[in-house]
């Protein structure tokens, strides 16, 4: 008897990091964004811990994405708009 796999339609989960930059293009696609990371961490299903953890990469990765730490109040505020 052998297994045979069917092909799935259901899209593959994304990754945290494709999470956030989708939805850091979707807010951003009116203009430029600040945000601390515990005030969207429910949007993206994260912790407040793995955003800042990822705004650091996307930082560097994300070409579409002009990201700045912008200031520290209590928690980091992240300055992100359109490239």
């Amino acid at each position: 008897m052998s297994a045979t796999t069917k092909p799935s339609d259901a899209p593959e989960p994304q990754s945290k990091e494709q999470r956030l930059k989708q939805f850091l293009r979707s807010k951003a696609d009116d203009g430029e964004m600040y945000f601390k990371s515990k005030f969207i961490a429910d949007e993206v299903d994260l912790s407040a811990k793995e955003i800042g953890a990822l705004m650091v990469k996307l930082k560097d990765s994300a070409t579409d994405l002009e990201i700045e730490k912008w200031s520290y109040t209590s928690a980091t505020t992240w300055r992100v708009c359109p490239a």
